[in-house]
């Protein structure tokens, strides 16, 4: 099955995100510890688009796609097309870097790929695409 949503890049569309994905994930029996991971996960990466790539402007939108054409595995796209960011080529801080220098941010991106079991960026069609696998 394939699911799709699209909102504005406000953040205060995110709460509408995290209800789509977890009601879409409830409806395919995911375990609630895994459902509030996953949204986590989304829910960073897809403020990380609003802020970043579309600086929080609501007539900008992005798409999130849900396929489980897998028993086991779901795979969600970000879809936009705005700045381009490619999550695999971030150098990630290092955690006793980030305490001792108390800096904000940098953490959201190595929680997501803690999270899930394959982070991808790829650009088509001039527009961005995060896809992130995850077998539950």
């Amino acid at each position: 099955m394939n699911y799709r949503y699209n909102i504005g890049c406000s953040l205060s569309n995110l709460k509408g995100i995290r209800d789509f994905v977890r009601k879409t994930l409830a409806e395919n029996n995911v375990s609630e510890l895994l459902i509030s991971s996953i949204v986590l996960a989304l829910d960073e990466m897809c403020s990380n688009v609003m802020i970043h790539a579309h600086h929080c402007n609501p007539d900008d939108f992005l798409e999130l796609r849900i396929e489980h054409s897998h028993p086991d595995t779901f795979v969600f796209e970000i879809i936009d097309d705005g700045s381009t960011f490619d999550i695999n080529q971030f150098s990630e801080p290092e955690l006793k870097n980030l305490i001792h220098d108390k800096r904000k941010g940098g953490i959201g991106i190595r929680l997501v790929k803690s999270i899930m079991d394959k982070v991808e960026y790829t650009k088509e069609g001039g527009r961005n695409i995060c896809r992130l696998t995850k077998t539950v």
